[in-house]
This record gives C-alpha cells, sequence and structure tokens, in this order.
C-alpha cells in the first residue's frame, strides 16, 4: 500500500510536470513563441511570479503562532540545510571541474531540491498528518534558498564588484523583499484585503508551471544530444537523487545531537522527503532571465525529475 501510494503521487507529480514541458516545448517547436520568450518568462519568474509565491508562503506560515509552537523544526532545519550546503559546495566543483558557471549551478542543485512543487504534493499524498509539519519545515530552505542560493549563485554577478555595498544590492532583490515583506506580514498579524491575498496566491501559483514551460523552450532551442551526453548532468542527478538522501539523513543525526533535540517522526518524514527530491527548477529559471545558456542545467532538470519516479519511491521505501 505504501509503495503504491509513493509510485501514484511520483507518477502524477511526474505526468503534471511532463505536460508543462510539453508545452513549452512544442510552443517553441512551432515558432509560437518570439525569439526572446525564454528570457522574457524567466524575468516574470524572477520579478513577479516567484517573489509572489515567497510572499504569500512567509504570510501564511511565519506567524507568532508558528514560531512559538515550532521553533525546534525551525532550527533543525536550519542546521540540517547549512551542513548540506557546505558539502554540497566541494562536490558541485568536484563535478563541474573549471566552470565558474556550472559550479554554481551544481551547488544550487545539490543543496535545494524541488521541495516545493514536487515535495509538499508528495508528502500530502503520502503523509497527509504530517503535511503542516512539512511546510514548516521547509520555512528555513525558502529563506536561505532566496536569501543566499539565488542572488549569489544564480543571478548575474559577472559585472558586480565584490563590496560589502554591493552585496547588499544583491540581496535587495525581488525575491528577497518578497520574502522580508511576506515575514513581517504574517508575524504582525496583519490583515490584508481579501483581493490582494488572492492576487498574490494567484501569481504564486504560476511559478511551477512557467518553469516548466521555459524549460521545455530551452530543452527545444539546444542540441539534445551534446547536453544529454554532458556527464555532469549525470553526476549531478545520481547525487542529487541517492547521494544526498544519504547525506541528509547523516545529518539529522549529527543536528539532532548538537541541538539535543528528540525529535518525533515527523522530523525524519519531513527531511528525507525533501532531501528526495529531483534538482530545483530555480538553476534553469533564473539564469535564463540574464540570458546565460541554461542547456545543461535544463539536462540535469528533466533527467533527475524524470528519474525521481524510481528513486522517490525507493529512497523513502528504505529510510522511512
Amino acid at each position: 500500500m505504501f509503495e503504491n501510494a509513493l509510485l501514484a503521487a511520483a507518477l502524477r507529480q511526474m505526468l503534471i510536470l511532463g505536460l508543462f514541458v510539453g508545452v513549452g516545448f512544442v510552443a517553441a517547436k512551432g515558432k509560437i513563441l518570439p525569439q526572446n520568450a525564454n528570457q522574457t518568462l524567466s524575468k516574470l519568474e524572477t520579478y513577479v511570479f516567484i517573489p509572489a509565491l515567497v510572499m504569500g508562503k512567509f504570510i501564511s506560515e511565519f506567524t507568532v503562532d508558528t514560531l512559538s509552537s515550532a521553533w525546534k523544526l525551525l532550527l533543525f532545519s536550519l542546521g540540517v540545510e547549512c551542513v548540506i550546503i557546505l558539502i554540497a559546495v566541494p562536490f558541485a566543483r568536484l563535478i563541474s571541474g573549471k566552470d565558474d558557471f556550472l559550479k554554481n549551478i551544481c551547488t544550487y542543485g545539490l543543496a535545494f531540491s524541488n521541495f516545493g512543487f514536487m515535495g509538499l504534493p508528495m508528502i500530502e499524498a503520502i503523509f497527509p498528518q504530517y503535511s503542516m509539519y512539512y511546510v514548516i519545515f521547509t520555512l528555513p530552505l525558502w529563506a536561505l534558498n532566496f536569501g543566499w542560493a539565488v542572488p549569489f549563485l544564480l543571478m548575474d554577478s559577472s559585472d558586480v564588484k565584490k563590496s560589502f555595498g554591493n552585496t547588499l544590492k544583491r540581496l535587495a532583490n525581488p525575491i528577497m523583499i518578497g520574502l522580508v515583506v511576506g515575514a513581517v506580514i504574517g508575524v504582525s498579524g496583519l490583515k490584508l484585503p481579501t483581493p490582494v491575498t488572492e492576487t498574490v496566491t494567484a501569481l504564486g501559483s504560476c511559478m511551477s508551471p512557467i518553469a516548466m514551460m521555459i524549460t521545455g523552450i530551452t530543452f527545444a532551442n539546444m542540441n539534445v544530444k551534446k547536453v544529454l551526453s554532458h556527464s555532469t548532468v549525470y553526476l549531478a542527478t545520481f547525487l542529487r537523487l541517492l547521494v544526498f538522501p544519504c547525506v541528509n539523513a547523516g545529518a539529522y543525526l549529527l543536528i539532532t545531537h548538537l541541538l539535543h533535540i528528540q525529535p518525533g517522526e515527523y522530523y525524519y518524514a519531513c527531511l528525507v522527503g525533501c532531501a528526495a527530491m529531483p534538482l530545483g527548477l530555480n538553476s534553469v529559471v533564473i539564469p535564463a532571465g540574464y540570458g546565460k545558456d541554461t542547456s545543461v542545467a535544463a539536462g540535469m532538470v528533466l533527467v533527475s525529475h524524470a528519474l525521481s519516479v524510481i528513486t522517490i519511491p525507493l529512497v523513502l521505501a528504505i529510510f522511512l
């Protein structure tokens, strides 16, 4: 029964993702979209859809009640993700060689899975009793994702001098602003007018479909044979889907020991459920908005999502 639920949830999400990729692919191949569609859609993601998604998430979940009742879970999640990031950096350098841009893409992909669009539906399907804990668990991941990873790994910094002032400027991006505004509203308990909250929610819900369409457009415009023969695609996928769930399990033991936490079963379910997901979509979306070549990143996303149908049930069955 457990394996059937896992497989059904994984297949359902893969079908949805695949259809969105197909729409983008057909639209690009059929010349329905203009030449700069990929970059335009990516900018919409960076400046509108992702900020709205993050803002809505923190408005609804980052509340005083959450902080007071689940601070241990938040601290645990933050500690584990910091360990994962420290381990992801040398692994990314190892598989990417001397290419700094590819190294950043790999670092992001190993450190942050698709814990939102795929992770939450998976948890809701197989562990509905833990879905609220999972949402809380991912809040530090959202913060680290958009407070550090996106501005420093994925956004174009080729013309930015390394200084404290420019570092602050990179942090003051629309995504981080949305996070901070959402957190302030959530903690303060400020009630926004219903049309405003519904607009934020609707814009945020566009993020994943458009991200997968961008992946499809990228796939349509690249040399598929060349990209899929790139060893980094498979090395990153192997690490993300099989090695890093084990790394997360080790980080679980380390952080619970250091913080003297006696975790409930939901701690482990949240951790492994998040770790088992494929590479995150932002490794394609954000760099594309700056005109970067995202073909290898798109290959990683596609291959890891396709193989996750097999690895997600395997990882969850082993560790849970």
